[in-house]
């Protein structure tokens, strides 16, 4: 018996991803995780330079701001709980020096603008649909970094408020980088703060709105995280403790999953050889100063040298 539903999914005859492509991959916490595959097989990619961007209008504001080249000043900042934070940025980007901030949202407002420019890839990775607009400034945010949400609307996005979104954020990629493909895939973490109800909403204004873009003709692709854990993984040994987010076994199987449909057969070889690597680098002797061990070592670098070789850009 099969005890699994298998999502039918084939892979993608063109536009596929080798160590020769570039990706940005913007979005929700699971852009990171997939970004972390991608960084550990060192495929040359640009993870979230503002931080997790839950929703598509966070997502909007820092592409369009990238192809603008915005310059980030001191107005743009605000002071709270002892740190310098903006609405358009996640808090990690948070610093107790403005200037600090400020240095480092404009060098990713720079970076950005030149790797979109040169992306072969953008990887969009919607959270929710659920909105804060605030109120002093009728805008709505990115993140709201603590303060009071009594300062805050809360607003669930419509699905054709999403499509023009996401419309407006490819349209703007391809002004500058006409051949860029653009993956768009929904979040499997479920927002439970938001409600339970509420987070079903969310997430089918996000599927219903992404849907409404995807042509292949037009290089606007989905890839179907959400159905995979919901459908594929319906048990919950794939969670983690917080029975929110998935665990490694299933972030794993998602990656192979994207994989299978994405990575070009001729990448494989190669992310075999930098997997060895990498499981070399964390190995730890028994005996750091044994001749074997330092053979070990001399086979490791010999390997780095000919993966490097064939890809400078990869450094271990």
């Amino acid at each position: 018996m099969n005890f699994q539903t298998k999502i039918p999914l084939q892979q993608q005859p063109f536009n596929q991803i080798d160590y020769h492509s570039k990706t940005l991959l913007l979005g929700s916490c699971f852009a990171e995780h997939i970004g972390d595959k991608f960084e550990y097989y060192k495929f040359q990619k640009q993870q979230n330079p503002f931080g997790i961007l839950f929703h598509p209008l966070a997502i909007e504001t820092l592409v369009t701001n990238a192809i603008n080249e915005k310059e980030y000043t001191k107005d743009d900042l605000f002071f709270q709980n002892e740190q310098w934070h903006c609405f358009d940025a996640h808090s990690r980007l948070s610093n107790t020096s403005a200037e600090v901030l400020l240095e480092n949202l404009n060098n990713a407002i720079r970076f950005t603008h030149q790797f979109l420019s040169e992306a072969s890839h953008v990887i969009i990775t919607l959270g929710t649909a659920w909105v804060y607009r605030f109120i002093e400034t009728d805008l709505h945010v990115a993140n709201c970094h603590k303060v009071p949400q009594k300062q805050f609307l809360k607003e669930l996005l419509s699905v054709d408020q999403i499509k023009t979104s996401l419309e407006a954020i490819v349209s703007l990629v391809k002004s500058i980088n006409p051949e860029v493909v653009a993956i768009c895939t929904v979040s499997p973490i479920r927002h439970i703060k938001d409600g339970f109800v509420e987070n079903t909403r969310s997430k089918s204004h996000l599927i219903a709105a992404i849907h409404q873009l995807v042509d292949v003709r037009q290089g606007n692709y989905y890839f179907p995280s959400y159905e995979l854990m919901m459908d594929e993984l319906r048990d919950y040994r794939f969670y983690s403790e917080d029975m929110l987010h998935p665990n490694t076994t299933a972030i794993n199987h998602i990656w192979n999953r994207f994989q299978n449909v994405w990575i070009s057969k001729d990448a494989l070889a190669m992310m075999n050889d930098v997997d060895e690597i990498q499981k070399g680098l964390a190995h730890r002797p028994f005996n750091s100063k044994s001749d074997a061990h330092h053979a070990f070592l001399e086979r490791l670098k010999q390997k780095e040298t000919q993966v490097q070789l064939s890809f400078p850009h990869i450094v271990f």
